[in-house]
C-alpha cells in the first residue's frame, strides 16, 4: 500500500487528499476503551445470603386451605358453595385475611374459564391482603 505525498510533476496544480487518516482517530477510541475498562468497578457476581443453620421444625398446625373454583361460565365457588356476586367473595376473602394464620387459598380456574373472571378474584385477593394464594391445577393448560 502506498502513500501519495504530493503531485510527481512541478506544474501540477496540488489535489485535495481524499483518503481520511484514521490513524490519530483509532488511537483516541484505543485509549478511550482503555479508560473505560480501567474505570469501571469490579463487579462481584455473588450474592450473601444469611441462610438458617439445620432443618426448620416441621409446622404444628396443619394450615387451613380455602379452595375456590371458577366455572366456564363464571360462576364462582368457594369451598364448594356458590358464591352470589363480587361483594360476597370479597367478604369471604376479607373474613380469610383478617384472621392472624391466613389460609392458604387454591384458586382453581376452568379450563373454559374467562381470563376476566380469574383475574378479578386474584385482584380481589391481592387488594383485600391475601397473602396465601396459589393457582392449583395448572396441568389442564398444558397442550
Amino acid at each position: 500500500m502506498g502513500m501519495s505525498v504530493g503531485p510527481s510533476g512541478g506544474n501540477q496544480e496540488a489535489e485535495p487528499m481524499m483518503e481520511i487518516n484514521t490513524t490519530p482517530l483509532i488511537d483516541v477510541m484505543l485509549v478511550l476503551l482503555i479508560l473505560l475498562i480501567i474505570t469501571i468497578p469490579i463487579q462481584l457476581h455473588s450474592v450473601n445470603l444469611n441462610m438458617p443453620i439445620g432443618t426448620p421444625p416441621p409446622p404444628l398446625e396443619k394450615p387451613v386451605v380455602v379452595t375456590i373454583d371458577v366455572d366456564f361460565d363464571g360462576t364462582i365457588f368457594w369451598d364448594g358453595e356458590i358464591v352470589a356476586n363480587r361483594a360476597a367473595l370479597e367478604q369471604r376473602l376479607l373474613g380469610a385475611a383478617a384472621q392472624a394464620v391466613q389460609p392458604e387459598v387454591h384458586l382453581r380456574p376452568n379450563k373454559l374459564a374467562e381470563y376476566k373472571d380469574v383475574a378479578m378474584v386474584m385482584a380481589s385477593a391481592q387488594r383485600l391482603g391475601v397473602t396465601k394464594l396459589g393457582l392449583v391445577g395448572n396441568e389442564q393448560f398444558v397442550r
